[in-house]
């Protein structure tokens, strides 16, 4: 059966009827800025250079206003529930992502989805679809400080790593500025590559990004090394994190044997293979701990430590404070 055409119709100065694709935009509390930005601003741009309304943007929100993780906020148009007609929905999120548990939007979700409405992610937007079960079975991605958990607590999940994916009905993308490379894919789609490119010139986005760019710098840069067993090991690190390798497999993925591999850590990066290794899963646990509602079990299981003791302590050592007193401290510091 073919779908409905719903879409309002406008006419622009010269008296052609252009359809309106209407895209609505879900802040949820905690999101950032940056993200919702680079989301809503290349279509306010396109209906601003195009001298036509190519775009309506409709915000939905939980409350009157949508706060942000900084001082701004994003002021409701619609409750999260209301009968709009929409093209697109894409949820913007961020901070506890995971935290977020209101079956209302849950149940809201889906039933776009049935109408035929596509969905989409941004930043930690994904976590929120994919607990709505709308990401079975589709290619998809999250900003890459959520892909651990993400991937732990959905194994059967598609995540790929990259700035973001589109399959089909399903529109990921990992935050940030990432949003401004999709935007122009979204639009050069719909109005042509050369208007793509005059929106994203107007934000002085001259190097437009393949969807299939990495999220973070190279693992080279980051570490400072370029042997190609140093990057393959922290590659392997990075992909394990809550299911550690041993040193006997990290050198395996390496091409080297144990002590060589210990040996250029220590001459790279000035600690062994293993301690570089924990330093970087209690490195993903801080974030837990000051950015999420985990309890500290659940941090302790996600990043690969054996008990909520064993975590609590190596957090310690490694950070001078309990990860319950940095949480506390956190949160204070927030308020």
């Amino acid at each position: 059966m073919q779908k409905k055409d719903h879409r309002i119709y406008k006419k622009d100065a010269g008296g052609s009827v252009l359809p309106v694709y209407r895209v609505g935009v879900l802040p949820v509390a905690g999101f950032a800025l940056m993200s919702y930005a680079c989301t809503v601003e290349p279509l306010r741009a396109a209906n601003l250079l195009s001298r036509k309304s190519l775009y309506d943007i409709i915000h939905f929100a939980e409350a009157d206003r949508a706060q942000s993780s900084g001082s701004a906020s994003v002021e409701r148009v619609h409750e999260i529930g209301a009968n709009v007609e929409l093209d697109l929905l894409l949820v913007v999120a961020g901070g506890d992502p995971f935290g977020f548990d209101d079956d209302a939007t849950f149940a809201w979700l889906r039933q776009l989805d049935r109408r035929g409405v596509r969905i989409g992610g941004v930043s930690g937007g994904a976590v929120i679809l994919a607990r709505a079960g709308l990401l079975a079975g589709r290619r998809m991605t999250v900003h890459w400080e959520h892909a651990p958990m993400l991937a732990e607590r959905f194994p059967d999940l598609l995540i790929e790593r990259r700035l973001y994916v589109i399959d089909r009905d399903r529109v990921t993308c990992g935050g940030g500025v990432a949003p401004l490379d999709l935007m122009h894919t979204l639009i050069a789609g719909q109005h042509g590559s050369a208007f793509a490119r005059l929106v994203s010139d107007w934000f002085l986005h001259t190097d437009i990004r393949a969807a299939t760019a990495p999220q973070r710098g190279g693992i080279a840069e980051r570490v400072g090394s370029s042997s190609p067993h140093v990057v393959e090991a922290v590659s392997a690190m990075e992909s394990h994190v809550a299911d550690p390798l041993s040193l006997r497999q990290l050198a395996l993925v390496a091409g080297v044997t144990p002590r060589h591999l210990n040996r250029l850590f220590a001459e790279v990066l000035g600690e062994s293979a293993m301690d570089y290794y924990r330093g970087l899963r209690l490195a993903v646990g801080r974030r837990l701990v000051r950015s999420s509602t985990m309890s500290i079990g659940e941090i302790a299981e996600a990043t690969g430590f054996s008990s909520s003791g064993h975590f609590s302590n190596s957090y310690k050592n490694r950070f001078d404070v309990r990860p319950q007193t940095d949480r506390r401290a956190g949160r204070a510091a927030r308020v």
